[in-house]
């Protein structure tokens, strides 16, 4: 999960960090998730009452994947509402547009951002170095053309051979299960970087947090249907362990990009398991 450009403010030294608590407390960490990770505008009277403290990202972690059912469901909708209109492709497509719309191509920009770091050096201050360049390289800007093609095609597949209702499903749920992959590393890896964007919500995440991050994820894979959320599970698992073994052998830990690459890497094996399982 690339972290977004402007920096994040620290708390006045000395000042004991504000922590909200209760129902309160927990929308506020819920809003700031939603504002971190989309574009959605906050009105300004809700924008000064959540406020904002580093901390709060931590606590917002947990509500990661939470938030990627309300993207997948902004992209279901959009792509529900384009096949009223428009063939599978083109309402796929239109649908594909509204989540990178609705995020800012935030996951996108921490896949270019990683295979041009990983693709470009060996050392692990060479790659850091690359991955915290803002400008896209050739072997970032072929990852995301393959990745979004893809997606693209995957999901017209699994448009045609299951339906709407599947595809609609699918996207739901594949855009919180890849979230939850992507944040599941807070809780075994290490954040590589002193300091970085991502830093405050880089905190180890566990108990009734991390519980909650993986059954947001998960529940809506199964709700699919159960053989499916079995293979996607399995499948996820896999990818988890290969790709947290390579990011501790290349850098020794993670980065907001490499979050970022995580996720979109899910999202795509999600789908490939859809379509498969859709095929048969």
């Amino acid at each position: 999960m690339s972290a977004p450009t402007d920096p994040v403010p620290m708390p006045e030294p000395g000042r004991e960090p504000h922590r909200p608590a209760g129902v309160a407390g927990e929308l506020r960490y819920f809003l700031t998730a939603l504002g971190y990770f989309t574009r959605v505008p906050l009105p300004g009277w809700l924008a000064r009452w959540v406020g904002f403290e580093p901390h709060y990202l931590h606590a917002a972690a947990r509500y990661f994947p939470l938030v990627g059912l309300l993207v997948g469901g902004a992209g279901a909708l959009a792509t529900w509402g384009a096949a009223l209109w428009w063939p599978p492709g083109v309402a796929v497509l239109l649908g594909m547009a509204a989540t990178l719309l609705l995020t800012g191509a935030f996951h996108e920009d921490g896949l270019a951002d990683c295979v041009d770091a990983f693709g470009g050096a060996w050392q692990r201050d060479d790659v850091l170095r690359i991955m915290h360049d803002s400008r896209i390289g050739a072997f970032g800007a072929i990852a995301l053309v393959l990745a979004l093609l893809l997606k693209w095609q995957l999901l017209v597949a699994i448009a045609g051979r299951g339906g709407i209702a599947v595809l609609i499903a699918v996207l739901v749920a594949a855009h919180a299960a890849s979230r939850a992959m992507a944040v599941s590393y807070l809780a075994t890896l290490a954040y590589v970087r002193p300091e970085g964007k991502a830093k405050p919500v880089a905190q180890k995440l566990a108990g009734a947090g991390l519980v909650f991050a993986l059954l947001c994820g998960l529940v809506p894979l199964w709700l699919v249907s159960p053989g499916f959320g079995a293979a996607a599970v399995a499948a996820l698992l896999v990818l988890r362990l290969l790709l947290g073994r390579y990011f501790v052998r290349r850098i020794g830990g993670y980065t907001g990009d490499c979050l970022g690459m995580a996720q979109q890497c899910a999202e795509i094996l999600l789908y490939l398991v859809a379509a498969a399982w859709t095929w048969s």
